[in-house]
Formats: C-alpha cells, structure tokens, sequence
C-alpha cells in the first residue's frame, strides 16, 4: 500500500498568563530595489528593537510584513521614513485582534460543551483536536484509526489519523483510497502549539531546552536533515529560525521522519503552513531546480486553479527558493531527497491582513478551497504512481 502524509502545524490562541501585544503594530513595508530590501534587513535585524519579521518580501514590488512593539513605533517609523521605504500599517493594535479571536474560542468552547459537537469552524485546544480525533475513531471505526507515531519534548503524544479504506460518497476519494492510505497528523508541534493557548499566541518554535542558552526551541521547518545548517537559517538559540544543534534534534521532527522512513514507500508529503495563500515546491535551499520541477510546477499551477474555484483566492506557485527566500533544513526538502516525489508546502490564508491571526470565521472557507486543491494532488499522485 502507498501513503500520503498531510503534515499540519495548526496556531490557537491563548488562554491564560500570557504575553500581551498592547500596541504592537504590523508594518506592510514595500521595497522597490536591493537597496531598500539591504535597507529593511537593517531595520529587522537590529535586536534593540525587538522587530518580529511575519512575512518576509520575495521579491520586488512585494510588502514585508514586520511586527513591530509599541516601545519601538516611533523609532521605526523614523527610520522607514528617514531612509524612504514606503509602508502602511495592516494591523493597528495586535492585542485587540487577540482578544477578540479569544473571545471568540471561549464562547465556542461554552456552546460545545452545551451541544456535545466539534465545531471545525473555531480554533481549539490540543487536547480537543486529540479527543476529535478519538471520537472520528470511534464512529467510523471502517474509515479511520489513529497511530502514535512519537511523543514531543514535553512528553505529549503525536497522533496521526490514518483513513484507509474504500469511503463510498465521494468518488475520488473512493478511488484514491483503493490505492493509497492518507495519515494526518494535525498538530506537528504539541508542545509550542499548547505554549500559544498558555503563555506566548505567536510562540512558533518547539519548547526544547538548548544548553548554554536561556533561549528555548529550536525552528521545526530548519531542524530537517536536508541541507541542515546552511543557507535561511541560524545558528543563535534565540533566533526564530535557529535550525538546532544538529539534524532532527527535535523529537517531534524525528519521529515524523521515523515514521515515514519505517513504513516506507510514501509518494506524497504535503506539509500545511499559515501565511500568505502560496503552494510551493523544492527545493528552498538552492536555486538549482529539483529534477521533477516541470511536473511538480504543472501540478501546483492545477492546485492553485482548483483552490480559486471555490471563492477566487489567488495563491502564487513555485519552489521555495524561487518565490519566498532560501531556506535549509525544510520539511519538503528532505521528503523529496528521500524519494517521495509529490511533496508539497501550502501557505494558507491570507496575504495578510491578519497574517498569524486569521479569524476563525475564515476557518471553513479556507478549508474547502484547501481541500480542492489536496483532492487535485492526490488525483495526480492517483494516476502517476
């Protein structure tokens, strides 16, 4: 039997003794030429000021998104302005958009408790996604099982769905299931996913201790041994994208790579990232094309199609390298250095305007039109294997 793996990294939001974002700002900043991109990196890169990059610019013409805290706005603002960079602010007040988004998930987690349902269109807890899990288990026992591939740092259990059988409503599906197994594993990092509802909303890391560094976790999508250590990420514990002190030091990367290496014959790995409505493909940590790069291009352009079908949201396709920026040691990079050819990255929704805070009421749209744009992967992968 062949598999496919959905790899998810989903973000919630916080519940309680958290860090607070009262008055941070995020700057959409465009930059026109290498001069103001050399002049923004400048900017981001000045550890006074405590700048957090959202979204970097892939190119000329395209904004950076930067968080930038309240006792910083002013010194920003002078400096984009004194050296010319355009900007405009996308998110006035970042603790105002969290509240509300909490707001929200406690007065979903009232009418759950009052209806006994999962509502798929609300943000949740770990421990709600993992009771789902067991109730999907439980009522389609013909259709799914779970399977603990590992545990994280903090010792919480890593569960993949496994769906494997002939499901009957959907005909692709039908036919994509006689061939293939689908795992997925919603939650990829258990430990920084439950530290966002607890202390830290924009937490991305895992909670891994680094010794000789105050600095906890290490960049999950930099921890894969692929290129390991190289060009995108960073070798300082405290960087958000310190790549650890060596190849699939997180437990939570190994057992992912464990798992897949154990069952073998794996032709698809999709992994399931936020922001900035993208479908990629290898390689990130070189510009030199992967050899499959013609098809995987077809194959992406057919995905984006299909998603914009639904409501019309345009995401932008091609490797990592060539339209975010170089990046080592990533998830897709190594499944396809280890032989599976279909692996695919999505940055969902949006492009943004709430960037790392998307709404839950976005929740069910930016899921359906996903799921039009997997159904043509796996249709693909269906006929090529």
């Amino acid at each position: 039997m062949k598999w496919i793996l959905f790899f998810g990294a989903l973000i919630g939001s916080g519940i309680c003794d958290r860090e607070t974002f009262s008055g941070h700002q995020v700057f959409r900043i465009n930059v026109r030429n290498g001069d103001e991109i050399s002049k923004l990196n400048r900017l981001v890169n000045s550890d006074n000021l405590k700048l957090n990059l959202w979204k970097s610019s892939p190119a000329f013409g395209h904004p950076a998104d930067v968080l930038v805290p309240s006792v910083s706005l002013q010194e920003v603002k002078s400096f984009l302005e004194d050296h010319g960079l355009e900007y405009s602010v996308a998110v006035e007040d970042l603790q105002t958009v969290l509240d509300t988004e909490e707001q929200q998930m406690q007065h979903n987690v009232h009418q759950e408790l009052s209806s006994n349902c999962f509502n798929y269109g609300a943000y949740h807890t770990l421990e709600a996604i993992h009771k789902e899990m067991d109730n999907i288990v439980k009522y389609y026992p013909h259709l799914a099982s779970t399977v603990t591939i590992g545990h994280s740092f903090e010792n919480r259990s890593m569960y993949v769905l496994k769906l494997a059988c002939d499901y009957g409503k959907d005909s692709v599906i039908t036919s994509i299931l006689k061939k293939m197994d689908i795992f997925v594993l919603p939650v990829a990092n258990p430990d920084g996913y439950v530290y966002t509802h607890t202390h830290n909303r924009l937490w991305r890391k895992t909670r891994s201790v680094n010794p000789g560094s105050t600095c906890i976790g290490t960049d999950p999508n930099r921890n894969w041994n692929s290129s390991f250590g190289e060009v995108g990420s960073a070798a300082d514990p405290c960087s958000e994208i310190y790549h650890g002190p060596h190849p699939h030091s997180e437990v939570e990367v190994k057992s992912v790579a464990d798992f897949i290496k154990k069952h073998g014959n794996f032709k698809c790995f999709i992994d399931l990232h936020s922001y900035s409505q993208m479908v990629l493909y290898p390689y990130g940590y070189t510009a030199t094309r992967a050899q499959d790069a013609d098809e995987l291009d077809m194959v992406a352009k057919n995905t984006a199609k299909a998603l914009a079908t639904l409501s019309g949201t345009q995401y932008r396709v091609g490797s990592i390298f060539s339209i975010i920026y170089a990046s080592s040691g990533s998830t897709i990079d190594w499944a396809y250095d280890n032989g599976i050819k279909y692996a695919f990255s999505f940055e969902l929704r949006d492009t943004g305007d709430y960037g790392f805070a998307l709404p839950a009421s976005q929740i069910i749209p930016t899921a359906q039109e996903t799921w039009l744009g997997l159904k043509t992967i796996m249709e693909h992968v269906r006929d090529n294997i």
